[in-house]
């Protein structure tokens, strides 16, 4: 009789013992110790327990395993079974003060100058217009650049896919008293964009109402393109390689003289970076839509969301093909939610194409979560088509009863429902975290007039339900709440009305 060759599932001693035995690269084990935490982390005999609290006048923010609390000045690690204070910061003058701050990792496939380059830095910006790159581990300056005596720059942003940091200047607009004497200012802003592997400067681009039109109100760097807004509710992409190709007059090295500044030297103070790139004629447009406030999104499989701009669209996202923008077969989506929040829907964090849409609750369909996919169509003259992949069911057998009023003339009137989809009576969801090396998707649900609060996990490929974590904070919904779900430690960062308090979960090992 032939041997069975059914798998036999490990456990974490087999693992352990056989790695011992064999040679495995480093890829092979980051994946079994992922798949080992995340076994442990599903097992019915281990629990979250709150370890650590915290509460701060300023805003707390949490990313990669660090907090940062009172403007980034103090940061405190998360890897061990109870936060450890990393690094203080010395005071700073009120106008030294950070404006943003992004963090910054290489990726494992670079190998740059310095063992210090190649570890996560904080990249922040002050008040008085400096961009400085700090440690991320010890705080400790590495490196610092001024940016411009004349414009002042107020907000950091990534362009992710092209490994691209850029700073935005606040917008220059006209006074009460230049608006009545008939003067305009050209210049809404600038762009400082660098190379962020290593930190190098590309240019500094002035958006001249010349070019992009008097309406234009706002931009940002995205996925390779200069992504322009404007208050006619459209939206304008261009090329920014082709921008910087074209209009560069010279090119800029920090910490070299450039004739820009008369011989001084770029990124050191007084001087700064000059204004090295200048659009002189009209730009192609590589895609233009219409689209109401909210914006759109561009995801893979190269299709993008939207709103249009006409009242009758109001509270629905378009999913359309970015090819010829025809829209998918069941591409207009609309939950319907009788709620005060409204739903959301975005391109899945895992690149596989698909989009979650979210919401307080559904009127005709009770599910609240609902993962799509977008696949070809070929029965009909649309290109692709919305399925849905799986949705999340909240509160499945919520009691729903039309509520019947009498007017004082006799007439009877029916409302459709006696409380809104997100009443704190009932149980509502809030937000969802994904957490992509374990695969799993963090749902955020409160329930009772009490405000208690459950984090359940579901498998991102299936929906399947695996447990349900509970916090022992209650949630108060009129104050903004931030979830952050990162391997064995869950965060919830909440707003106490003038105060911020952050809470931390580990996972304990097994209970006796």
């Amino acid at each position: 009789m032939a041997l069975s060759k059914r798998k036999r599932c490990l456990n974490a001693v087999d693992v352990l013992n056989r790695r011992s035995c064999e040679a495995e690269d480093a890829g092979t084990v980051s994946r079994n110790n992922i798949k080992l935490l995340r076994g442990l982390l599903l097992q019915d005999t281990r629990k979250f327990s709150k370890v650590w609290c915290k509460s701060s006048k300023s805003t707390i923010t949490c990313e990669a395993g660090q907090m940062y609390f009172e403007n980034y000045q103090n940061c405190y690690s998360c890897l061990h079974l109870e936060p450890s204070l990393l690094y203080k910061l010395p005071r700073r003058p009120k106008q030294e003060k950070f404006e943003d701050a992004l963090l910054c990792q290489t990726p494992l496939d670079k190998t740059l100058e310095t063992p210090m380059d190649q570890k996560p830095n904080l990249l922040v910006l002050t008040t008085n217009n400096w961009l400085y790159r700090l440690s991320a581990q010890t705080g400790k300056e590495l490196q610092r650049i001024y940016l411009s005596p004349n414009h002042r720059f107020k907000y950091l942003g990534w362009d992710v896919s092209q490994e691209v940091l850029y700073v935005k200047s606040v917008q220059n607009k006209e006074s009460v008293l230049e608006r009545q004497a008939g003067i305009t200012h050209n210049t809404l802003m600038h762009l400082a964009v660098f190379k962020a592997f290593p930190l190098q400067i590309m240019g500094i681009i002035e958006i001249n109402k010349k070019v992009f039109g008097n309406s234009v109100s706002d931009v940002v760097l995205s996925q390779g393109v200069l992504a322009v807004s404007y208050s006619n509710k459209s939206v304008k992409l261009y090329s920014s390689e082709h921008i910087f190709q074209r209009y560069t007059i010279d090119k800029l090295t920090l910490g070299k003289q450039s004739p820009l500044l008369g011989g001084k030297t770029v990124g050191e103070f007084p001087y700064g970076i000059p204004v090295n790139v200048h659009i002189t004629d009209s730009l192609p447009v590589i895609f233009e839509v219409s689209c109401s406030h909210t914006g759109m999104q561009i995801g893979y499989p190269w299709h993008f969301i939207h709103t249009p701009p006409h009242k009758k669209h109001t509270g629905t996202y378009h999913i359309c093909s970015l090819k010829d923008c025809t829209p998918a077969r069941n591409g207009i989506r609309n939950m319907k939610c009788c709620s005060l929040e409204t739903d959301v829907i975005m391109f899945h964090p895992d690149d596989t194409g698909r989009i979650i849409h979210v919401g307080p609750k559904s009127i005709d369909q009770i599910c609240s979560f609902r993962v799509l996919k977008i696949v070809d169509d070929l029965n009909s003259l649309a290109s692709s088509m919305i399925v849905e992949d799986f949705s999340i069911i909240i509160d499945e057998h919520r009691n729903r009863s039309p509520r019947v009023t009498v007017t004082s003339s006799g007439r009877t009137v029916k409302q459709r429902y006696d409380q809104l989809d997100d009443d704190p009576n009932q149980e509502t969801f809030r937000m969802v975290e994904y957490e992509d090396e374990l695969d799993l998707l963090a749902v955020v649900v409160t329930h009772g007039e009490e405000g208690a609060v459950q984090v359940r996990l579901y498998d991102n490929q299936n929906g399947e339900l695996l447990r349900t974590i509970e916090l022992t904070e209650s949630w108060d919904e009129t104050y903004r709440h931030e979830l952050i779900f990162d391997k064995d430690t869950i965060v919830h960062i909440e707003q106490q009305k003038t105060t911020f308090c952050c809470h931390v979960y580990k996972l304990e090992a097994a209970m006796k």
